[in-house]
């Protein structure tokens, strides 16, 4: 536990960014978990959608900084090449 003053302070301020990104973070994994979920079922037209969600909600996090910009990217990348191939094998 915190002694000092400013530690606890700094304690406090990390806590309330902590549940801040949470929400950011929740929703990402969300969107990605169902859009994947869609592909793999092979409903690629509402696969679409939420991989455009799933996107604009990595965007949002990037933004954020809750997650580095390169790791957004990472994972949009992989995301769109998975819902390619899958329209490209039906």
């Amino acid at each position: 536990m915190a002694n000092t003053k400013s530690a606890m302070k700094r304690a406090r301020q990390n806590e309330k960014r902590r549940m801040r990104n949470r929400v950011y973070r929740s929703a990402t994994r969300t969107h990605i978990k169902k859009a994947r979920s869609l592909i793999e079922s092979g409903e690629l037209e509402q696969a679409q959608v939420e991989v455009s969600a799933a996107v604009r909600s990595l965007d949002k996090a990037a933004q954020k900084g809750v997650i580095h910009k390169n790791n957004a990217a990472r994972r949009k990348s992989r995301l769109l090449s998975l819902l390619n191939r899958a329209q490209a094998t039906s």
